[in-house]
């Protein structure tokens, strides 16, 4: 059955997309080659944790969303929006093989006049150097000219119920400014406001960008909260006044490390081989360096608060308190917890976790015993670390229940516990 558009690769990118579609009234076609998502979202479940709640779900499949693993259902639409994943490989470079695979199934049943749109985050120069060709050779098409294309990188908030992609602005770069209105023209059905980039390289330079930002300034206030520890000053007082400056200030806090799936890039590499005129931006890999010390620094701070009551980091019981990236959402993308726990076990701590939104957590393919009661586990526990701040945890009681209590997120009523 012909539909209006297919989201290709159906994560954390892909399920909103389709959802806001399918509410916009769009006849939606959701495809990914890995059946997994395919299974859950037929059982009425989302298959990315925190990404859509069960009756959300229920809503798209009623409303006509069709979940598919036949990659024909992709010769029948009018538009095709590629939401693949594209990880930081070993080497710290973005892999795009599943961008490759998604294009190449794309290709041979690309027809005229379909626009093809990439939501992946890439580095600059993929959709006109990676994605055009293997669409190009695998259609017999010309981009451009028998079909459209741009780039419009994903923005959404993953767990964020008040930035919604209907009030986000999109970012739109397309190969001709064809590309760019017909781009225009599909997600105005979605969105309140279009951005129109330059091109396909600014819309996907916007996006590292955005990123980059974060990680900066994530890793400035990490390295401050290190270095106000050593000297005694309350860095989170520091943040508290900071913030009430009416300009040229933006609040950052310290943590853990960093997760999510926004990852920092360095475009003075390109996608896959060759060289570029660009230069390597070195801030960005110094931020880099400090966000990824954290979970170490954490470790350390364990073991010295440890010392400090008479115990050792071997053979003592630590309870973690939210292991999923970012507060209230189940997702665990890249989250500091994991390897926080993998480094207190090779200490011979016997770790515990609890988190309201995971119920099943594992740590090298061990599972991780799970507090039922907070409190009770907390009293128990030598020592109880705070890695995400979730709404429902009662902080000021926790402090009360805990032996001993550090927080990572500064959540805690000042003098309460042991802060970052």
């Amino acid at each position: 059955m012909p539909a209006d558009l297919a989201v290709i690769g159906l994560g954390h990118l892909g399920l909103p997309l389709a959802q806001a579609a399918v509410t916009a009234g769009i006849d939606t076609v959701g495809y990914d080659p890995d059946p997994r998502p395919y299974t859950e979202l037929r059982a009425g479940r989302s298959p990315v944790e925190g990404a859509l709640t069960a009756s959300e779900v229920r809503r798209m499949l009623s409303g006509g969303f069709r979940p598919t693993t036949d990659a024909a259902e992709l010769g029948r639409v009018r538009t095709a929006v590629i939401c693949s994943p594209t990880p930081l490989g070993p080497d710290r470079a973005v892999d795009l093989t599943a961008l490759g695979d998604a294009a190449r199934a794309l290709a041979s049943r690309l027809r005229p006049h379909t626009t093809v749109l990439l939501e992946s985050a890439v580095p600059p120069g993929t959709t006109e150097t990676f994605l055009r060709p293997l669409l190009e050779e695998g259609s017999g098409l010309v981009a451009g000219r028998d079909f459209h294309l741009a780039c419009s990188p994903g923005r959404l908030d993953p767990g964020n119920r008040t930035r919604t992609l209907a009030n986000t602005p999109k970012v739109i770069g397309g190969l001709t400014p064809a590309c760019t209105e017909s781009a225009a023209a599909f997600y105005g059905r979605l969105t309140d406001k279009v951005v129109r980039a330059r091109g396909p390289r600014e819309a996907e330079m916007t996006k590292v960008l955005e990123t980059n930002f974060r990680h900066v300034n994530i890793a400035l206030v990490n390295e401050m909260a290190v270095l106000c520890h050593d000297l005694g000053v309350d860095f989170w007082d520091v943040i508290r006044c900071a913030e009430t400056k009416p300009f040229g200030f933006q609040p950052f806090r310290p943590g853990p490390g960093v997760g999510g799936h926004g990852v920092p890039v360095d475009p003075g590499g390109p996608p896959h081989g060759g060289h570029t005129p660009g230069h390597p931006l070195r801030m960005v890999s110094l931020a880099q360096e400090i966000n990824d010390r954290m979970p170490r620094y954490v470790i350390q701070r364990c073991a010295t608060l440890l010392n400090e009551h008479g115990k050792s980091v071997r053979g003592a019981r630590v309870l973690l308190l939210g292991v999923t990236y970012k507060p209230d959402t189940a997702d665990q993308e890249a989250a500091p917890a994991r390897e926080i726990a993998t480094r207190l076990m090779d200490m011979g701590a016997q770790i515990g976790y609890h988190d309201p939104h995971v119920l099943d957590w594992r740590v090298r393919e061990r599972p991780v015993p799970r507090a039922d009661s907070l409190y009770e586990a907390a009293a128990a526990a030598d020592l109880t670390v705070l890695l995400q701040q979730h709404r429902t945890y009662d902080l000021q009681g926790l402090a009360v229940k805990a032996q001993l209590l550090l927080d990572t997120r500064g959540a805690t009523p000042a003098g309460a516990a042991h802060r970052l």
